[in-house]
């Protein structure tokens, strides 16, 4: 997989200045044209949400509320982060806020348009408790519906999670808003992590709206919002299965005017923004295997051990060698990439034949900007953090 050049540039400036090198590079400008691709393959005035669990670094957060129409959040800490970027809209999300977080929410509510995403009637309750809402602020009923999304890495809905309201307690969390003076807009229906198959992800959403338009109907309530999540998948071992925009067909879609379809893709948006490079710091084979260990590991991109797959990446070749002794290099063998950490599982790509590698080349390992440095379990061992080199 051939590299930007401005990445490749970025890497041997690092490698100049400081070794051994360890970094996450992230490109603005990748971030906000996928942006601009997925707004053009959604339907005309649909609202795109960039949800910030995928990278929430400050740059790119920047980023997304720049071209984006909105961020979602899920926590306290993303939502002042997003506050900070100046986010138009934003949509608050995830299964445990807390009465302060809620308080922060409806705070922040008095100066930027905010959508609450409730999953239970406790929380609907908390809410209510605070007081009135703002003007700019809005419930939607976070639903578990009875049927699963496409298939995907993760199912959220047809099936036992603690995201959302059951459909059948539905109607029960319906009267109790009504009961506490909370208008509800509509329904978040995220049903599916990293969904691969573009065709069912646009006819899911098309009887996501059926089912929402029969909902509200029954319910009394007032149809104006219908999100239907995010989901948007990555191939990370194959880039020719990946979620093909141009396969998502709307014609089964039957939006009534005035309702707003909004998306929340992260993952989709983010990866393509990202590289994560470490530089091998020895070459050694045991039992017959060859192995290239590298300053960094899965404790700053988690994803290959969570996942359980095997992480293309690329080798960029620093020339510089600065020591007395020989430069210890193979050539035409298979070689598992692996970590600082002192685990076996500590795996980013296993069995790669590679033509040749020293010690001190860079594997640099693309589509790493979700999911990568935020979800990974930084501390252990108390290894330097990678340096962030933003484009």
């Amino acid at each position: 997989m051939s590299l930007p050049d401005q990445v490749v540039a970025a890497l041997t400036s690092a490698s100049a200045s400081a070794r051994p090198v360890c970094a996450y590079v992230y490109d603005t400008g990748v971030a906000q044209a996928r942006v601009a691709a997925v707004r053009a393959a959604l339907p005309p005035g649909a609202t795109l949400y960039y949800a910030m669990k995928a990278n929430g670094h400050p740059a790119l957060v920047e980023a997304y509320a720049e071209t984006a129409d909105g961020l979602e959040v899920a926590s306290g800490g993303e939502l002042q982060l997003a506050l900070s970027a100046s986010a138009r809209r934003l949509a608050f999300g995830g299964p445990a806020k807390t009465p302060a977080e809620l308080a922060a929410a409806l705070d922040a509510a008095r100066t930027t348009e905010l959508t609450m995403h409730v999953e239970s009637a406790l929380e609907l309750r908390r809410l209510a408790a605070l007081g009135p809402l703002p003007p700019s602020a809005r419930v939607a009923l976070r639903v578990n519906r009875a049927v699963a999304g496409p298939a995907g890495s993760h199912a959220m809905t047809g099936t036992p999670t603690p995201f959302g309201i059951d459909e059948t307690q539905l109607a029960s969390v319906a009267a109790l808003a009504a009961s506490l003076g909370v208008p509800v807009c509509g329904f978040h229906l995220h049903a599916v992590s990293n969904s691969l198959d573009a065709g069912a992800y646009a006819q899911f959403t098309a009887d996501a709206v059926a089912w929402s338009r029969r909902t509200a109907a029954e319910l009394s309530i007032e149809l104006r919002y219908v999100n239907v999540g995010g989901g948007f998948g990555i191939s990370y071992d194959d880039p020719e299965r990946g979620f093909d925009l141009t396969a998502l067909d709307w014609s089964a879609l039957d939006l009534p005017d005035g309702v707003e379809l909004a998306f929340e893709p992260g993952r989709f948006l983010a990866a393509p923004a990202g590289w994560y490079a470490a530089e091998v710091l020895d070459l050694k084979q045991t039992h017959g295997r060859w192995f290239a260990v590298l300053r960094g590991g899965t404790h700053h991109f988690r994803l290959p051990a969570a996942w359980g797959y095997s992480h293309p990446f690329t080798v960029v070749r620093v020339d510089d060698w600065p020591h007395p002794w020989e430069r210890p290099e193979v050539s035409g063998v298979e070689v598992d990439a692996v970590g600082e950490l002192c685990t076996p599982r500590d795996v980013l790509a296993r069995g790669v034949r590679i033509d040749r590698l020293r010690v001190g080349d860079l594997l640099v390992f693309g589509q790493t900007g979700a999911y990568g440095w935020d979800i990974s379990h930084h501390e252990f061992l108390r290894h330097p953090h990678p340096d962030v080199i933003v484009l």
